[in-house]
């Protein structure tokens, strides 16, 4: 069978059913057929094609035209000072780029502005556990994510992982917001540079001669290793939640739910692939997420990486320790032992007596009808310094930070 390439795949709409020959040192893992129906999505319909062979076919054309005649520096440059939602484009974008990014700057017709004004509340409550989640479930996960592994490796953020987590976390702290996705927001604005990002690893990964080495995809970033990358967040940190016996009213809940189906969207994720429920997105994560984690040489480097970013406080003396344990509490012994990261004999029962307790009192604290007057404003300006210092940590102190289309892959490999 002849193999697809890049253009014929992404001009049948990507569902070709080919895949190219596998290197031996990274044997295809075994996936279960797609059987998620897109009645269970946020449009309640679709061709329900196998995500897998579905990738951006807006975004990916016109990335790679823009790399191919040179325009990304000058794109990236011009994209730096587009930083609110409701902002007029710079001028001097291409007029292609510009009527694409007019088009992906629109919310959908089945957003509700007040199920978002309640996912805040419920970020108001939560930030503290969100915040742990996201870097230490969330993030961690993804280096047990081979397809997500692997690209991020072989791509250009793999150089430099400190902005590569730098421009992830400006993602989790934006859905936090208060005005997310209202003008004055910036979330869209990061949402659809992040689509463009992606676009360009498609067009360069494939052209990685290491990256191809080691793949058993012929290009990256697939709905489905979208879909894959979207439960290790919303989804996994629900599950935390509920592990820790966290009270989360109904309607806060499918408001969380709702800013990550939004943020889905505006990343590019075909709506029919979009759980409409955490029922459905339970499902679909145990068909897409579950099955498909396991170690790469490139996922325990890039663990280890995240584990060192705090050697620069303390030289690792305690950072990489805590780090640690607290990945182990958050993932578990299986995921650490694959990801080589040692047992901690004082931080791991540390953690196991400690959260527990610490969330406990916490909501105590939160449904005592005698509670100091803003302590919910309180808890919020807590978590809000830490968020921001970890911005200004990993960026360096340069801030805004801005995502970019990359123009090449790691220079190291």
């Amino acid at each position: 069978m002849e193999q697809p390439s890049r253009r014929n795949v992404l001009m049948t709409g990507g569902v070709l059913g080919a895949l190219g020959a596998l290197s031996v040192a990274a044997p295809a893992q075994a996936r279960p057929l797609w059987t998620w129906s897109p009645t269970g999505s946020v449009v309640g319909a679709g061709k329900g094609v196998d995500p897998r062979w579905v990738w951006d076919e807006e975004a990916d054309p016109l990335v790679a035209s823009l790399i191919d005649r040179g325009d990304v520096p000058k794109v990236n440059q011009l994209l730096k000072t587009w930083t609110k939602n409701g902002q007029a484009l710079p001028a001097g974008l291409p007029a292609d780029l510009k009527q694409f990014i007019e088009k992906a700057r629109r919310l959908p017709s089945w957003a509700d502005q007040t199920k978002l004004a309640t996912a805040f509340k419920f970020n108001q409550k939560r930030g503290t556990y969100l915040g742990v989640s996201y870097g230490f479930a969330s993030g961690m996960m993804s280096t047990v994510i081979p397809h997500e592994a692997r690209a991020v490796y072989y791509s250009k953020g793999g150089a430099d992982m400190r902005d590569r987590i730098t421009k992830t976390a400006k993602l989790g702290y934006d859905i936090g917001t208060r005005n997310a996705f209202l003008p004055d927001g910036e979330m869209i604005v990061t949402c659809v540079k992040t689509r463009l990002a992606h676009a360009g690893v498609r067009h360069l990964l494939p052209q990685s001669p290491y990256w191809s080495k080691v793949a058993d995809e012929q290009i990256p970033i697939s709905q489905a290793d979208m879909m894959v990358t979207w439960h290790s967040l919303p989804t996994t940190v629900m599950k935390q939640l509920t592990r820790w016996k966290v009270p989360i009213p109904a309607d806060e809940s499918a408001a969380f739910l709702h800013s990550w189906q939004l943020t889905a969207h505006m990343l590019g994720i075909l709506d029919e692939y979009i759980p409409n429920s955490w029922d459905e997105a339970n499902a679909q994560a145990a068909q897409v997420l579950d099955p498909v984690l396991a170690p790469t040489p490139e996922g325990v480097k890039l663990a280890d990486i995240l584990l060192h970013l705090g050697v620069t406080i303390d030289g690792g003396i305690l950072t990489t320790h805590i780090l640690g344990a607290l990945t182990r509490y958050m993932l578990g012994d299986q995921i650490c032992g694959w990801l080589q990261i040692p047992r901690e004999p004082l931080w791991d029962p540390a953690f196991e007596a400690f959260w527990p307790t610490f969330v406990a009192i916490k909501e105590g604290l939160l449904k005592i009808t005698d509670a100091p007057p803003g302590l919910l404003q309180i808890y919020w300006a807590f978590d809000e310094i830490i968020r921001l210092g970890t911005l200004l940590f990993l960026s360096g102190g340069n801030l805004p930070i801005s995502i970019q289309i990359p123009t090449a892959n790691n220079p190291n490999y």
